[in-house]
């Protein structure tokens, strides 16, 4: 089994707490991680995955400098 370590505590704690919240809630993230699990990941996985693709979501934002935009299906 592997671990999820390495970056900064704080920030890595912030993003999986957020992923959880994302699941439940976001439509767009929740389809995402539904959609990992379907085709078999483990649960532990999906879910830092929906975290990195969060990260990419509000580091674009910080970028273009906008809100978020709920998108339609990705």
């Amino acid at each position: 089994k592997r671990k999820i370590a390495g970056g900064r505590k704080r920030v890595r704690d912030a993003l999986y707490m957020a992923a959880l919240n994302a699941v439940r809630r976001a439509d767009p993230f929740k389809a995402f991680y539904e959609r990992l699990r379907q085709v078999g990941k483990p649960a532990k996985l999906a879910l830092i995955a929906v975290a990195r693709k969060l990260l990419t979501v509000l580091n674009a934002m910080m970028r273009d400098r906008k809100p978020y935009l709920k998108a339609g299906p990705q």
